[in-house]
């Protein structure tokens, strides 16, 4: 008798370790299951921002080509990812930063459609300057080096547009020289098309005030080769 409540004792023992065993493989399980469905949820959260974002991208470049569809169609302006881009030919001559009548009259066409597309968002307009690699010349004395040259033709289309109505919180210039080709400058084809100036929309930030400040100021100075401030990419 005493046997057989030995192995009784036993087999219970067995099967409450074995019970311990099960309840701890099954919290185990739940709690790997529910860290599983706690990181679906989030990545289904994340896909949603990124589709909600890519959506709203998506509506700002077809509102943007919208607002933009006559000067698209003419070809003398393009889009590409919200950017404008106008060619350098189209507005200077080599190496100067006066403007061409015919570029005068592309920026006055374009100053109505970005103005009423930028006062119905909360967003800036950047002008931004682009040279080729070409070294600037003894011979042209009027500007230091590339940086200059693309700050003075940012800013001079930047006064453009504020002259032909543009208001002057809506934009702000930049200089980029050299840098941000579109192409490799291997040829002269290739370089003019590293010569252009592109405005992009661009949302207000805390810091973007004071740039868009100093641009303003520099527009209402006289235009002083030499004094054009370089904003750095």
């Amino acid at each position: 008798m005493q046997e057989h409540d030995a192995d009784v004792e036993a087999t219970s023992a067995i099967w409450i370790s074995f019970a311990d065993l099960m309840t701890g493989l099954l919290g185990a399980f739940v709690l790997l299951l529910v860290g599983v469905m706690a990181a679906q949820l989030d990545m289904a959260s994340q896909l949603e921002v990124e589709v909600q974002k890519r959506q709203i991208e998506e509506q700002k470049r077809l509102s943007l080509e919208n607002a933009l569809a006559i000067p698209l169609a003419s070809g003398r302006i393009t889009l590409n990812n919200g950017r404008i881009g106008i060619s350098g030919k189209l507005l200077f001559k080599l190496n100067s930063d006066q403007l061409e009548p015919e570029g005068r009259q592309l920026l006055k066409s374009l100053v109505l459609p970005l103005r009423s597309y930028l006062q119905t968002r909360d967003e800036l307009l950047m002008v931004s300057g682009f040279t080729d690699d070409k070294v600037i010349t003894s011979r042209n004395r009027e500007f230091a080096d590339n940086w200059e040259l693309s700050a003075q033709r940012a800013l001079t289309v930047t006064r453009t547009l504020i002259e032909e109505g543009m208001p002057a919180s809506l934009l702000f210039a930049a200089a980029f020289g050299q840098e941000q080709a579109l192409v490799p400058n291997t040829s002269e084809q290739a370089r003019a098309q590293n010569r252009r100036v592109e405005m992009a929309p661009v949302p207000k930030a805390s810091n973007a005030a004071p740039s868009a400040t100093s641009a303003q100021a520099a527009t209402a100075s006289p235009q002083t080769p030499g004094t054009a401030p370089r904003t750095a990419p």
